[in-house]
């Protein structure tokens, strides 16, 4: 096995463990909302203003769990990319 396909096969490793460990972090925080959600629904003393609010901050933080993981994949890329061409030109 040459050095290009171990260290592509290391890379791919370590994405395939990011993105195992991302899946989890989404299902857990997925479950922990509708339990929270449900808790809120349910309370009857919860200020409707603190709702919104609530609702607000659950978007935000969904949309930087997002970006991380856009950013965390265009690092895999390009780091991809730059032992695909770095390394084929010293396979020469």
């Amino acid at each position: 096995m040459d050095m290009k396909s171990m260290a592509l096969q290391m890379v791919d490793l370590q994405k395939a463990a990011f993105d195992n460990g991302y899946e989890t972090l989404v299902t857990m925080q997925d479950q922990a909302e509708k339990v929270f959600n449900a808790f809120v629904d349910q309370t009857g003393w919860f200020p409707s203003e603190s709702k919104g609010v609530l609702s607000e901050w659950v978007s935000m933080y969904k949309k930087g769990r997002d970006d991380f993981k856009k950013a965390v994949d265009d690092g895999f890329d390009h780091l991809g990319g730059y032992l695909t061409s770095s390394l084929g030109r010293v396979g020469r």
